[in-house]
């Protein structure tokens, strides 16, 4: 079976990548980054999850990375410390990471945030950023962990990071609000 996932995950990145180079020449336009950083981060944040497909510790499913300007964000669930660990190893022996941080929460056997939970407040986050003309969306990634909404991504101004902030604030079912958001 975890072999089944595996090859699905990665026909799912393989479609993904399809997906991402026409959407790539937007991506770059409206982006905080120069090209060249953002393509350094798109590597490394595929090299990332390619290793962690790869891992037997890891279960890709829950656990997934972001790299911005060098800093990774590794964001998920864990049944071990180990897994923790083993991601944070395999972040830190990407060419070009600069450093490391987590967001884990242990998994809750009995926790009424479900997948299909974190699946309607992403989206409800993202329909309110993208509504906002003020907000570029596509440079705020949404995470959701256990009913916890996890905004990463570089913005153009403090006002922008306070709205994405806000917004996701105020979606019913979110329990708390992380941003790593930064603003260039």
């Amino acid at each position: 079976m975890q072999r089944f996932v595996s090859i699905f995950m990665v026909l799912t990145l393989l479609a993904g990548a399809a997906l991402v180079r026409g959407c790539a020449v937007y991506d770059v336009a409206v982006e905080e980054r120069n090209a060249g950083d953002w393509a350094n981060d798109e590597k490394i944040t595929f090299q990332i999850k390619e290793q962690f497909l790869k891992s037997d510790l890891i279960s890709y499913m829950d656990i997934d990375a972001a790299s911005y300007l060098g800093q990774v964000y590794i964001i998920g669930e864990y049944e071990s410390r180990s897994q923790v660990t083993e991601a944070v190893k395999i972040a830190e022996g990407i060419a070009g990471v600069r450093t490391v941080t987590t967001y884990m929460l242990p998994k809750r056997a009995n926790d009424h945030c479900g997948t299909t939970d974190n699946l309607e407040i992403y989206t409800r986050v993202k329909h309110k950023l993208i509504s906002d003309k003020d907000i570029w969306s596509t440079n705020i990634d949404v995470k959701t962990v256990q009913c916890n909404v996890v905004l990463l991504g570089i913005v153009g101004s403090t006002s922008e990071m306070a709205k994405a902030i806000a917004y996701a604030s105020t979606v019913p079912g979110v329990r708390k609000v992380k941003s790593y958001l930064k603003v260039k």
